[in-house]
C-alpha cells in the first residue's frame, strides 16, 4: 500500500503509527460520539487496538489536508468503509473528496459494494455518504454498488 495522491490538497497516506496525532482527533467527544456512539474520549490502549484491527483487516489511511494530518479511512475487503475527519478539517468537502478515491479503490480491488454504517444521529455524514451516492437501506446503514 502507498501514498494515493487526491488532488493538490488531499493526499492518503498508508498507516503507520502515529498515535500521538491522531489520539487528538479521538479526544473530542463529539467526534467519539459520531463514529461509535460512545460518550468518553479514546485512549491510547483503544486507539492502538482500532489501528491495529484496522490495518490487519483492511486498506487503513491517514487522510492528509494541506500537509496537516486530519483523519483517517479504511476500506475493508468486504465493503465497509470506516472514515473519521477531525473536527476542525471537517466541512471542507476532505470527506467527500476522499470517499470517491476510496470507491476507485475498491474498484481496483473489485469490490462489488461498499457499505458504511453511520449512526441515525450523524446527519453530516449521512450527507456526505448520500451526496456520493450510497443509499439508505435502514436507519443506519448506507449502500453504494459499483
Amino acid at each position: 500500500m502507498k501514498t494515493r495522491i487526491i488532488d493538490d490538497e488531499i493526499k492518503l497516506v498508508a498507516y503507520y503509527p502515529n498515535y500521538a496525532t491522531a489520539l487528538e482527533w479521538y479526544q473530542d467527544l463529539e467526534l467519539c460520539k459520531q463514529v461509535d456512539n460512545r460518550d468518553t474520549a479514546y485512549d491510547i490502549n483503544l486507539l492502538k487496538g482500532m489501528y491495529k484491527y484496522l490495518n490487519n483487516h483492511g486498506d487503513l489511511f491517514y487522510i492528509k489536508y494541506k500537509n496537516r494530518l486530519c483523519g483517517d479511512v479504511c476500506l475493508q475487503p468486504n465493503g465497509e468503509v470506516n472514515i473519521v475527519i477531525a473536527k476542525p478539517f471537517q466541512n471542507k468537502h476532505i470527506g467527500r473528496r476522499v470517499i470517491n478515491e476510496i470507491i476507485q479503490l475498491a474498484k481496483e480491488k473489485n469490490i462489488p459494494q461498499l457499505h458504511a454504517e453511520i449512526y441515525w444521529f450523524n446527519t453530516q455524514s449521512q450527507k456526505m455518504f448520500q451526496s456520493i451516492g450510497f443509499k439508505k437501506v435502514d436507519d443506519e446503514d448506507y449502500i453504494l454498488t459499483l
